[in-house]
C-alpha cells in the first residue's frame, strides 16, 4: 500500500478529515475493511475512520464544513456517516474507548482488526497497528476470530464470517469455524432483517452454491431454512443423481454455471445461441437486488415440498403438487427472513412454474402457439428466469450422468421457445382488441368472472393467430354465447 496509489480525491478527503480532528485534539485512526482490502490491492469508496472523541457530533459538524451528507448509523454505539455523492466516497466514523489496540480487540476478525495512524498515513509512513496477525492472515487467506467469544459478543457474525469468506475467497480458519459451530444457536437472536442482508450478499456472488455447502457443514443453514433439512436421505427417482437436499444444493450450483457461461459463451450452451440475449438480464434491480438472487433462492428451494408430497403408487415414486406446495412453502419461508412482497411472489411463481419449461421443451412435436401463449402469460416477469431454472433443474438432476442427447434435446427445446417469443411478441403477449365494456355494451352481459373469461378466449385464438380483429374478436364470443346457451 502506498500513498501515491490512493485517488487526489481520496487523499485530499482524508486530509481534510485529518486537519478538521488535529484542531479539536482528536486522535484519528483508518482501520476495519477500509484497511484490509487496501492491502488487499481491493480499492473501497466506504473508508472507516476510528475517532478518540463522539463521533455522532464530530461526524455532523464535519458534513456541515466539508459539504457531505450526515447519516447516524448507530447512535448507541457512536457510528454515523458522511457521505459524498458526486466523489462516490464515504466516511464512517466511530468512537473508540480506550486505546486503539483495545478498540482492535474488540473487533471480529483478524483481517479487520488492523489500524494506520492517519496522520503517519499520510505523510507516508506506514506502520500497522497489527496485534493480532491480521496481515499474516491476509497472506494465508484466512478469516480467524479474533477471541474465542466474538461470535456470542454479536452473532451476526455468524454468517458474516462465512460471506466475507467468499467475498474474499479465503477459507475459514479451523478453530474457528469450530467456534462457529459451537455457537451456531446463537444465530436465532439476530435479527431477520440483517440474516436478510447478509444471505443477500452471500447470494450475489458467483460460486454462492460452494458456501451454501459451507453453510450446511456449520450448522447454520439448517437454521436459516430448517425445511430444507427435510430433503435429507430423501431418495427421488432413478434418473436423478441425488436425493432431494443434494439436488437443490446442486440446482444453485447449476444456475451458477449457466450464468457464467453467458458471458463466457460456455460449450454447454451451444444449442441455445439465444442465451447471449440474457446476459444483461440477471443484473437487473428487483426490490433492490439483482434478478440472479432471486433466481438461485428459486433453484434452492425449488423442491423443498418433495419430501411432504412423496407416494409410492404401484412401485413408482410419485411427488405430485410439489410445485404448487413449494411455492406457498418457500413464501413462507422467505417471509420469515424479511422478504419483499413482490421478492416472495416472484421467487414462489419460479418454483411454482419450474417444471413447465421441461415439459414444453421435451414434447415430441413443437409447442403451439396458444401452448407457448399461455406459458409467458402465466408466468410473467419471471418466464425467461423460469427458462433457466428449468435448465438447471435438469443439470442438477442427472448430475455426473449427464446424457447429451437429452440435455441437447431441452436446449433446442428452449431455444424453440425463447425464438417463438422473439419473433411473434405480438401473439405471445397480442394487443387488445375488445375489452368488457364492448361485451357489455355488445351482448347486454354484466360485469363478473364470465366476462375475463371471453377475453382470455379471444386472447388465446390470437396467439394462434385465428383472430386479428375487432371484429372477428365479437365474433368469436358470439359463437361461444350461442354455444352454452345450445349447451
Amino acid at each position: 500500500m502506498r500513498v501515491e496509489s490512493f485517488s487526489a480525491e481520496t487523499i485530499s478527503l482524508l486530509t481534510r478529515v485529518q486537519h478538521f480532528l488535529s484542531r479539536k485534539g482528536v486522535e484519528l485512526y483508518l482501520v476495519g475493511g477500509w484497511v484490509r482490502d487496501e492491502l488487499l490491492g481491493r480499492p473501497s469508496c466506504d473508508i472507516d475512520l476510528a475517532i478518540s472523541e463522539e463521533a455522532e457530533e464530530l461526524a455532523r459538524e464535519f458534513a456541515r464544513e466539508s459539504g457531505g451528507k450526515f447519516v447516524l448509523l448507530d447512535e448507541a454505539n457512536q457510528v454515523a456517516r458522511v457521505v459524498f455523492p458526486e466523489k462516490g466516497l464515504y466516511l464512517d466514523f466511530a468512537t473508540f474507548r480506550g486505546s486503539i489496540e483495545e478498540d482492535l480487540a474488540r473487533r471480529d476478525f483478524t483481517v479487520n482488526a488492523i489500524a494506520l495512524k492517519s496522520e503517519d498515513f499520510l505523510k507516508g509512513v506506514l506502520c500497522p497497528i497489527d496485534p493480532f496477525g491480521g496481515q499474516q492472515d491476509l497472506k494465508m487467506r484466512l478469516i480467524r476470530a479474533v477471541r474465542p467469544t466474538v461470535f456470542r459478543d454479536d452473532p451476526g457474525r455468524l454468517l458474516r464470517a462465512v460471506r466475507l469468506a467468499a467475498e474474499l475467497d479465503f477459507e475459514i480458519d479451523g478453530e474457528t469455524g469450530e467456534l462457529i459451530h459451537r455457537d451456531r444457536e446463537f444465530l436465532r437472536l439476530v435479527a431477520a432483517e440483517r440474516i436478510h442482508d447478509e444471505l443477500v450478499k452471500l447470494l450475489k456472488l458467483p460460486h454462492s452454491a460452494r458456501w451454501l455447502y459451507q453453510l450446511d457443514h456449520l450448522g447454520l443453514l439448517e437454521l436459516l431454512f430448517p425445511e430444507l433439512q427435510e430433503g435429507k436421505g430423501v431418495e427421488q427417482p432413478p434418473e436423478h443423481a441425488f436425493d432431494v437436499f443434494e439436488h437443490q444444493l446442486q440446482t444453485v450450483a447449476a444456475v451458477e454455471r449457466l450464468l457464467q457461461g453467458l458471458s463466457a459463451g460456455d460449450e454447454l450452451l451451444k444449442d441455445f445461441p439465444l442465451a447471449s440475449r440474457f446476459r444483461g438480464h440477471f443484473e437487473e434491480q428487483v426490490s433492490g437486488h439483482p434478478r440472479l438472487v432471486l433466481l438461485k433462492l428459486a433453484a434452492l428451494l425449488h423442491d423443498v415440498a418433495k419430501p411432504r408430497t412423496k407416494t409410492q403408487e404401484q412401485g413408482r415414486m410419485r411427488f405430485l403438487g410439489h410445485a404448487k406446495e413449494g411455492a406457498k412453502l418457500a413464501s413462507a419461508m422467505l417471509e420469515r427472513l424479511r422478504f419483499s412482497s413482490r421478492e416472495k411472489k416472484l421467487i414462489s411463481q419460479l418454483i411454482e412454474h419450474h417444471l413447465r419449461p421441461g415439459q414444453l421443451a421435451n414434447l415430441d412435436e413443437p409447442p403451439t402457439h396458444r401452448a407457448i401463449y399461455r406459458y409467458f402469460r402465466d408466468v410473467g416477469e419471471v418466464a425467461i428466469d423460469t427458462l433457466f431454472l428449468s435448465l438447471a433443474d435438469h443439470l442438477a438432476t442427472r448430475g455426473p450422468r449427464l446424457d447429451p442427447e437429452g440435455w441437447r434435446k431441452h436446449l433446442t427445446g428452449t431455444q424453440y421457445l425463447v425464438a417463438r417469443r422473439l419473433e411473434e411478441e405480438s401473439r405471445v403477449i397480442p394487443p387488445k382488441l375488445i375489452s368488457g365494456h364492448d361485451l357489455i355494451a355488445q351482448f347486454g352481459l354484466q360485469p363478473g368472472p364470465k366476462i375475463g373469461k371471453l377475453l382470455e378466449l379471444v386472447r388465446e385464438a390470437q396467439a394462434e393467430g385465428k383472430v386479428k380483429t375487432k371484429e372477428e374478436a365479437l365474433e368469436l364470443v358470439r359463437k361461444e354465447l350461442c354455444t352454452e346457451e345450445i349447451k
